[in-house]
């Protein structure tokens, strides 16, 4: 059985949601989520509830874009999370809903955002790089030392110390040290 969840969010504990929840009374939802926390705040335990709970053809329906995302990009990463899990999104303002043509047409001008905001972070990082080679730092993770990395190996092979302790003792991170026992292993 597919579900409808509301989701209502005002941005002060002093302000009422009425507005939202009336909008959302008329969707017959099974289940209405609310916040008072600003859009601002990464963390909004209701709308982190609400992602974890939707499935496959279920529908979200919210009063306003302004009410689910955070920012531009916070909104688009939202859509494109629920279109991959194939959920349903309404938005009541914008007249916006992901199973009409008109809907399908801006989730994929949502998602050329996404993708045009992926490929210019990944440009810049590259500029940037580029920069800093021109200067003469390079980037990239520091060298390991060697011998600390020997003695984090061996103190390893002698299973009588916790990897934070040959961590404390060497200064070689667990993620290092199986990195370097994998090359071991697929070396023998």
């Amino acid at each position: 059985m597919n579900y409808t969840y509301g989701y209502a969010r005002v941005s002060t504990q002093s302000q009422e949601l009425n507005r939202q929840l009336d909008i959302l009374e008329k969707y017959n939802c099974n289940e209405i989520l609310t916040e008072k926390i600003s859009g601002t705040k990464s963390s909004r335990p209701e709308l982190n509830k609400l992602k974890e709970v939707v499935r496959e053809g279920d529908t979200v329906v919210v009063e306003s874009w302004s009410r689910l995302g955070r920012s531009t990009k916070d909104l688009i990463d939202l859509v494109d999370y629920f279109s991959s899990k194939n959920v349903k999104l309404i938005s009541d303002k914008e007249n916006f809903d992901t199973t009409t043509p008109q809907g399908r047409l801006m989730l994929t001008v949502f998602q050329a955002f996404a993708q045009f905001e992926r490929d210019l972070i990944v440009e810049r990082t590259k500029e940037g790089l580029k920069s800093a080679r021109a200067r003469g730092r390079v980037g990239g993770r520091p060298p390991v030392d060697g011998k600390k990395l020997e003695q984090a190996i061996k103190l390893y092979d002698m299973k009588q110390h916790s990897l934070r302790e040959i961590r404390e003792m060497t200064g070689i991170g667990s993620a290092t040290l199986y990195r370097y026992l994998e090359k071991r292993k697929l070396s023998e």
